[in-house]
């Protein structure tokens, strides 16, 4: 047994004071409130729950900038493919590993504790089966384990270029399975997580696009008990799409066609009417908000307001992984909102005036629902996954309470997380992971070799 002690500290009741947090084997095992630490108690200043990322392709922190010059016609999401299809032309199993190692190592500094991988990049270069089906997966195991990051592993199926089952790509090739091909694939995955903590695993049909309704029915049960991940309306020309092949949007084509309950995370779901998002909203599924990558790819903005009104579940994620910072999407969040409506403070709620508070709480509720997690924070039986803040902070100064989440998300600008546990070991110390210069130099081995192919 181990323990910490805090200052003040974010329960699931509410902040407290001079608190102190027993663990082993991972697990909270005790929280006592308003208690003096005790000797070998490592102590801190501000303790908060570790935030889940839900939705993250990893070898897509290798790109990351490289897709920011306008080409010869309007830029777009689909446009920004081209880039990344190029650029994964190049990835080898080590490749994979290495650049996964930075981006989870840079979500713990920024305070993610769990990582819902959405992985589609499965064969060799030229569209092949590795003898083991599993061996990107492996990799990306491999990646959490190195790092100390809790791991939802989400395969993904993807079997066609767009909706009606039409043709894919010859860039798609390290995407594609069959049916029985992707069964398989699961299955290798099981076996990859054996090793690693508090795992989970899940399935990702890719899209409405990438799977046909017939091969969406036979891969959903493959989740067993596990969440279930798809993108849905990202972009407007996914809706005109989706519409010209079924008559229905995606949203509402997909709550009408599919049990869509608590399991499921639709992540982006930009692009809903408003019958739509009050549909989803009752459903009982999380949505996967990536603000900074939809910023990015110029996705367009969620209608956050009404969901959240409706009493929506959401989780937050940093796709692909431009820029990695959990503060940042949940400011980016609530400022899209303020753009659009032209009002402040959209997503508070009656009763909890902080937009800081109720964003961090929505994105924890939300996000360890989506990636399996019966429970989350700061409780007797969760896993010790602590994000302790530096009170020294300059934007931290003098606050407390929700201020502090205030002050962390809205004006730290980043430096704020001084120390993160994950299931108990200490991952990060004065914000930077432990192994940060092993990881880095090992990535800026993988890109040279990469970006100079």
């Amino acid at each position: 047994m181990k323990a910490l002690w805090f200052h003040t500290a974010l329960l699931p009741t509410g902040w407290a004071d001079d608190v102190r947090i027993e663990h082993t084997g991972g697990r909270v095992t005790a929280v006592e409130v308003g208690v003096p630490p005790q000797p070998g108690d490592e102590r801190g200043a501000v303790a908060l729950p570790g935030l889940p990322n839900l939705h993250s392709h990893a070898f897509q922190r290798g790109m990351a900038g490289l897709a920011e010059t306008r080409g010869p016609s309007d830029d777009s999401f689909w446009t920004w493919r081209e880039v990344m299809y190029r650029f994964l032309d190049h990835l080898t199993p080590d490749d994979v590993e290495s650049i996964a190692a930075l981006a989870y190592a840079e979500m713990l500094e920024a305070g993610f504790t769990r990582v819902g991988e959405f992985h589609y990049l499965h064969h060799d270069a030229d569209g092949r089966t590795y003898a083991d089906p599993a061996e990107m997966a492996g990799r990306i195991a491999a990646a959490a384990d190195t790092t100390g990051i809790g791991l939802t592993l989400l395969p993904v199926f993807y079997a066609h270029g767009g909706f009606g089952g039409a043709a894919a790509a010859p860039a798609q090739r390290r995407f594609l399975n069959d049916l029985d091909g992707f069964a398989r694939l699961v299955e290798a995955c099981r076996c990859h997580l054996n090793g690693l903590p508090d795992a989970n695993l899940g399935v990702a049909p890719h899209s409405l696009r990438a799977a046909t309704p017939e091969q969406l029915a036979r891969i959903t049960p493959l989740a067993g008990d596990g969440p279930i991940h798809i993108h849905v309306a990202e972009q407007m020309r996914e809706v005109h799409d989706c519409l010209a092949w079924s008559g229905r949007r995606p949203v509402d084509w997909l709550l009408d066609h599919a049990d869509v309950d608590a399991r499921w995370c639709l992540v982006h779901a930009t692009h809903m009417n408003e019958e739509e998002t009050v549909r989803l909203a009752v459903s009982g599924a999380a949505v996967g908000l990536c603000p900074i990558t939809e910023a990015n790819l110029g996705d367009g903005v969620f209608p956050a307001a009404r969901f959240l009104d409706e009493g929506g579940v959401f989780g937050i994620g940093s796709d692909s992984n431009v820029l990695i910072d959990a503060a940042e999407e949940l400011r980016l969040l609530e400022y899209g909102q303020r753009l659009t409506r032209l009002a402040r403070n959209v997503a508070t709620a009656q009763g909890r005036p902080s937009t800081g508070a109720v964003l961090f709480a929505g994105a924890l509720k939300g996000g360890a629902r989506a990636l399996g997690q019966a429970q989350a924070g700061l409780a007797v039986g969760a896993a010790a996954d602590i994000v302790a803040l530096d009170a020294e902070h300059p934007s931290l100064v003098a606050r407390s309470g929700d201020a502090l989440l205030d002050a962390w998300i809205f004006a730290s600008r980043g430096g704020a997380v001084e120390r993160v546990w994950r299931g108990g070991r200490k991952v990060v110390e004065a914000g930077r992971h432990v192994d940060k210069a092993a990881i880095t130099r090992r990535y800026r081995q993988t890109l040279t070799k990469v970006l100079s192919a």
